[in-house]
């Protein structure tokens, strides 16, 4: 009997290298023809020239742009709400019971599809408010959209510090406020941090929301206001991998490696402040 489990102890890790290694070796295959049939369309023209019938005159500006635009203005509503919402929860709600409802409500907000955000915001705010298919009608979707993602990792980072440190405090006359803002915000920044890029990086790499929101429009020009309206680069890579040209198929691929770099650099960053700032923090 003891043979039987020792053979499958030595096939078990195996089996378990073969099927992770096929995913990975797809995805490696999948960037390297990606890299392969777009790299050649990178040039400054590519990323200072807006969309155009021409394939040797298209870029991704207009498209950056409002990407850019989008998700800033969308992580700065996310991040404050989330960051504040997680506080609540964990330092001000005196009932273990009512946290653990409104927190298992904002992990389901985290099942919902990214596509209904896009529908309620764009009925609320676009046609409800009037703010039209907008740059603030995205961000605020994609807020909503994140949102359960900077809650959940600020509460685990908060509920991560010993009560210790919080009576430690008390005990030297500190209010809550000032234990929150110098010993629990103070501790839980590094995953905090982590947390938010990786919101950002969720947020970048969304099409469905903002298809919805801003839908398949031609935008020569960048936007220049919130109010504006706006495409953004996965809906530039959207409408040239529709077209039957080979080019456009190349420009959509160019395009893909911008945003695979961006969110290389995103994580990249994240890894980088986390343990910069774990390093600065005592004990």
């Amino acid at each position: 009997m003891s043979g039987g489990w020792k053979l499958v102890d030595s096939w078990v890790p195996f089996l378990l290298s073969i099927l992770l290694g096929i995913p990975l070796a797809s995805l490696g295959l999948l960037i390297a023809g990606i890299v392969l049939a777009g790299y050649e369309r990178l040039s400054t023209s590519f990323f200072l020239n807006g969309p155009s019938f021409d394939p040797d005159k298209a870029g991704i500006m207009p498209a950056l742009v409002g990407s850019m635009w989008v998700v800033g203005l969308g992580m700065a509503i996310a991040i404050p709400l989330g960051v504040a919402t997680a506080v609540y929860l964990t330092e001000y709600v005196g009932s273990k019971r009512v946290s653990s409802i409104i927190l298992f409500n904002v992990n389901n907000l985290a099942g919902v599809p990214s596509v209904v955000y896009g529908l309620v915001a764009l009925s609320i705010v676009g046609y409800q408010l009037g703010l039209g298919r907008s740059i603030a009608t995205g961000a605020i979707a994609l807020a909503f959209l994140v949102l359960p993602i900077i809650v959940v990792s600020t509460v685990e980072a908060i509920r991560e510090i010993p009560v210790s440190q919080r009576l430690g405090a008390y005990a030297l006359g500190a209010s809550r406020l000032q234990v929150v803002l110098h010993v629990v915000l103070r501790q839980a920044l590094p995953s905090i941090l982590t947390g938010s890029i990786l919101a950002v990086s969720r947020a970048l790499g969304e099409a469905a929301p903002i298809l919805v929101i801003s839908g398949l429009i031609f935008v020569r020009e960048p936007p220049s206001s919130p109010l504006d309206e706006f495409t953004a680069l996965p809906l530039q890579i959207f409408n040239w991998i529709t077209r039957p040209q080979a080019e456009f198929k190349e420009l959509a691929a160019a395009a893909i490696i911008v945003l695979l770099l961006l969110l290389l650099a995103l994580n990249s960053l994240a890894i980088y402040l986390r343990a910069r700032l774990q390093a600065r923090l005592p004990g």
